[in-house]
């Protein structure tokens, strides 16, 4: 049978072997293969789209492999815009609280990096102490002797990464790390997207209240026309009676879209980092917007690089798969070198006195603990299988992401035009029915079912507008939003690469 101190021998030098080899146990990670998609819709989008003669009605034209700037925005060519969107990219709390988580992970990635090289410490102490064992004087008076001793020493500890345990671990965190990261650049592209679809929502609920208002002056004006016709005896009282409720219905509107639009301001201010008491003083039309011509289509495999969430959640992958390694590398022999040199002396005034060093070397393994290290490694392989099915739902998330956005904007258009047609359509019915009533040819009643008729159709085709530049919006946010052509990340840090 071999001695134990043959057996240490092995141990070790299978573990220098090891090193110098550079031996990592657990997975190697790999990214994902992009899954076999060919484009995001079928039957193929319609290119350019519908168009409409109104503002905000230009065609748009899909292009694939079309780039996406950085600050994608800026398509939207409003300087108002642009400046709401620096102010709460500077003041956002949201938006700095997940700066500092990536900092955070940063540092702890730095710190544990350190664990590769010896850890080095020093120290001197200085005491007094008192013999155990007492002497005689003459005249046999005992007397116990005190003495003083200095110590300073130079101490070297070091554990061996044998297995790639401590490289596991490292890789785990920087994975954390990039993690982080990329939860900044979702953080970020939420951020820019939310305050984009906030101003349109403004300009859209201002486009409403100014439509409602033309509603409440057309029905003033009638009611001015049949109470002039009611005084000449041409209409009755039930006909004021109606065009009055009319009126009154249509500025019993006006209230509700006010508060929608105080709401929209107020989540602007919030988006901005602002107090209630200091709203934002941008304020957003339609009219003041440019819709964008040219949106661009990544294709699947480009689209999967470009997704923050799906980077994010391809980091999470990777930091399950070094843990993985991590608990590989527990199961086996744990090494550790240490040594201590120094100098010892009767006192301060003695030193340096003589010289003392240690060298040791140590090796432990586990021989029992009840199956816990298995059972741990177990669940980090369960841990990384949660983690890929969390990666292939991102996957399929940001592909329909696109699809429906897609075809969002292809439907888009042609619902503007359409309600553009029907609008013009139900304005000139008014128009003809107003014309008529002043001819005594047709009664009150046509004109206020013409009324209502416009009305409906004048509100939707101004959500219809909006709609269009809403979802336009969306589309830049599913494709990723552009933050690989922008010099920072998130305002935060560098890109890691593997």
């Amino acid at each position: 049978m071999q001695s134990a101190k043959s057996i240490c021998g092995y141990a070790f030098a299978g573990a220098t072997a090891c090193v110098l080899a550079g031996c990592v146990v657990g997975p190697d990670f790999q990214r994902p293969p992009a899954p076999a998609a060919a484009g995001y819709t079928r039957p193929p989008l319609a290119s350019p789209t519908a168009s409409a003669r109104v503002h905000g009605g230009e065609p748009q034209r899909f292009v694939p492999g079309l780039d996406i700037p950085g600050q994608w925005w800026t398509l939207f060519r409003s300087e108002a815009l642009n400046r709401l969107i620096e102010q709460a990219l500077r003041n956002n709390p949201d938006l700095a609280a997940t700066r500092a988580s990536l900092r955070q992970a940063d540092e702890l990635l730095r710190a544990r990096e350190g664990a590769r090289l010896p850890f080095v410490g020093a120290g001197v102490q200085v005491g007094r102490a008192r013999a155990p064992i007492a002497g005689v004087l003459a005249g046999g008076r005992p007397v116990v002797p005190t003495f003083s001793v200095a110590t300073a020493s130079l101490d070297v500890s070091y554990a061996p990464d044998a297995f790639g345990g401590t490289r596991r671990q490292i890789e785990s965190l920087a994975a954390q790390a990039e993690y982080q990261r990329f939860e900044l650049e979702a953080a970020y592209l939420t951020l820019t997207a939310n305050v984009v679809v906030s101003a349109v929502q403004e300009a859209s609920l201002r486009g409403q209240i100014r439509a409602l208002d033309d509603t409440i002056r057309i029905d003033r004006e009638e009611l001015v026309l049949v109470r002039r016709k009611f005084r000449a005896g041409v209409v009755s009282q039930a006909d004021v009676l109606a065009q009055t409720a009319a009126l009154e219905q249509a500025s019993a509107s006006l209230p509700a879209l006010r508060e929608q639009l105080a709401l929209v301001r107020s989540r602007l201010t919030v988006l901005a980092g602002r107090l209630p008491d200091r709203e934002v003083r941008a304020k957003f039309e339609l009219d003041r917007l440019d819709l964008p011509r040219d949106l661009p289509v990544s294709l699947p495999s480009r689209l999967l690089l470009q997704r923050p969430d799906v980077r994010a959640a391809e980091a999470r992958l990777h930091a399950a798969s070094a843990a993985v390694g991590v608990a590989i590398a527990n199961q086996l022999p744990q090494f550790s070198i240490t040594a201590s040199a120094g100098a010892s002396a009767a006192g301060i005034e003695s030193f340096p006195g003589y010289g003392v060093w240690s060298v040791a070397a140590g090796a432990a393994q586990t021989l029992f603990d009840a199956g816990s290290l298995r059972h741990r490694r177990r669940a980090a392989e369960a841990a990384y299988d949660q983690a890929a099915a969390q990666y292939r739902s991102a996957v399929i998330g940001a592909l329909h992401d696109v699809s429906d956005a897609l075809r969002t904007l292809e439907y888009d258009a042609d619902a503007l035009a359409a309600q553009t047609a029907a609008e013009r359509a139900a304005f000139a019915s008014l128009e003809l029915a107003r014309r008529q009533f002043n001819a005594d040819t047709v009664d009150h009643l046509t004109v206020l079912n013409a009324e209502r008729i416009w009305e409906q159709a004048h509100a939707a085709q101004v959500q219809a507008e909006g709609n269009r530049y809403a979802d336009t919006a969306a589309l830049f946010e599913a494709l990723g939003g552009g933050w690989w052509n922008r010099g920072d990340s998130g305002g935060g840090a560098p890109v890691r690469r593997r």
